[in-house]
């Protein structure tokens, strides 16, 4: 199908077709279903009108030729219709031949008369060529199907109803033409339109791709490297201002160096561990994460780092419909991603707790919350609570302390809400600062194993399928 002339003008709507869109796979299919449904009208029409012209044919060579036209027209449209893939190469380089048969059904019609059902068949050549070749096409082989009719008036003018027929007719010529361009331009405009939008989402979703990663980046440095680089800054200035000193102790100063030689050691870990996990690629087959445990490890390392009491405890599930609270049943086993995210919600509250609380002990509670039932646990529930001096920001404060340089609270919302999970962050009801995580569980893909475990319950068919 040919496309736009290079340096062709584009006034007015009948000035040229359409061009061809880069991808249009999906509108040649269509044009495929369009064309071979008006053969198959085509070959109806034949196949019904065709005794009509074999009666008025005389006897000898003219009625040998009507039948030739009338097996050629039939064989023609059903080979079009049958093997569109292997004859429409062809008749869209020649169209030469459509005019053949175009010829065929001229002699049918000749035979048969203007009022006869092979009449309608010649309203499928302008929709055809209108489909196939564009406006130059249609107009083309549209003013050729007039003159047939014109020539096959001039020989029935006599009977009666003729000249209505021919009319009817010539005008259905002409709409089928119009009609056929303008579905092709209509499907080639669509394509166009269709494969603007997909690269335009294909733009949009990188930018949102590189935009989220930029953030969790800057989550990540935050949470790691730029807290140590803060920690080395600090004890490297106590070491300098050590070293003024006009007596100075050499152990304090081999304290510090040490110290500031592990902070250096730590940061370099950290970044280590960051560019691994930029270069990472996700398994399928990742072992899922024990919770309770890498919680401990943090826990015990965090205290021992920074002196200040830290426990960890899990809760049973809460239940306002059971007196008594039943036997907490197992936290499931998380997948890494989401482990990931809630423990480095954690840290952050600790780190947090340890640098602005003026905290002595901070506690981490860990449990189920359950709607109906204690054996269908509905979210895991998080909590960081401390004694310190409190939190005075809220959530609605985020965007205010991102501004301000504090993106702490900022970058826990942000790791929660890309699990689907709900963060409260606020003053306890003792005082302190206490940082809560809801995570509903049916929005995270559990394994089987662990959540059989948890649930101690045979799931549903339907459950089984959510899980697998």
């Amino acid at each position: 199908m040919r496309a736009r002339r290079r340096g062709a003008p584009a006034a007015g709507y009948l000035a040229d077709d359409a061009p061809v869109p880069g991808s249009v796979r999906l509108q040649l299919n269509a044009l495929q279903a369009l064309c071979r449904q008006a053969f198959a009208v085509r070959l109806t029409l034949v196949a019904i009108g065709a005794p009509f012209a074999m009666a008025n044919a005389t006897d000898g060579p003219p009625r040998y030729g009507v039948l030739a036209a009338a097996v050629l027209g039939v064989m023609g449209s059903y080979a079009m219709l049958r093997d569109w893939d292997r004859f429409a190469p062809r008749l869209l380089a020649h169209p030469t031949l459509l005019a053949v048969d175009l010829v065929f059904g001229a002699i049918l019609l000749l035979t048969a008369s203007p009022v006869s059902p092979l009449a309608y068949a010649a309203v499928c050549t302008p929709l055809l060529s209108g489909l196939l070749y564009g406006w130059r096409g249609s107009g083309v082989f549209t003013g050729l199907q007039l003159v047939v009719l014109l020539t096959v008036f001039r020989a029935w003018e006599h009977r009666p109803g003729a000249g209505a027929s021919t009319l009817l007719v010539a005008g259905f010529c002409v709409a089928a033409g119009i009609i056929g361009v303008t579905l092709r331009n209509l499907m080639f405009h669509f394509g166009t339109a269709s494969q603007a939008l997909a690269e335009a989402n294909s733009r949009l979703a990188v930018a949102e791709a590189v935009e989220s990663e930029r953030a969790r980046l800057a989550r990540e440095m935050h949470d790691s490297v730029a807290k140590t680089l803060h920690g080395l800054a600090l004890t490297a200035e106590a070491l300098a201002a050590s070293a003024d000193h006009p007596n100075p102790d050499p152990r304090a100063l081999k304290d510090q160096a040490t110290a500031v030689a592990s902070a250096a050691r730590r940061a370099a870990a950290e970044s280590r561990d960051l560019l691994t996990d930029l270069r990472r690629h996700e398994a399928l087959t990742t072992p899922p994460t024990d919770l309770v445990e890498e919680l401990t490890a943090r826990l015990e390392d965090f205290a021992s780092r920074t002196g200040i009491a830290a426990t960890l405890r899990q809760e049973a599930p809460e239940s306002g419909a059971l007196p008594v609270a039943p036997v907490p049943p197992l936290l499931p086993a998380l997948p890494d991603d989401v482990a990931h995210q809630l423990l480095a919600i954690v840290s952050e509250a600790l780190e947090n707790t340890h640098r602005h609380a003026r905290a002595t002990r901070v506690h981490v509670e860990l449990g189920l919350d359950t709607a109906h039932s204690p054996s269908h646990p509905s979210q895991l529930r998080l909590t960081v609570r401390d004694d310190g001096t409190g939190l005075d920001a809220t959530l609605d404060d985020v965007q205010h302390l991102a501004k301000s340089g504090h993106f702490g609270l900022l970058g826990m919302a942000e790791r929660a809400a890309s699990i689907g999970a709900r963060l409260r962050a606020g003053r306890g009801a003792h005082g302190g600062t206490e940082i809560s995580v809801y995570l509903p569980l049916r929005s995270v893909t559990l394994p089987q194993n662990a959540t059989d475990t948890a649930m101690n319950t045979r799931n549903t068919p339907q459950e089984e399928a959510a899980h697998a």
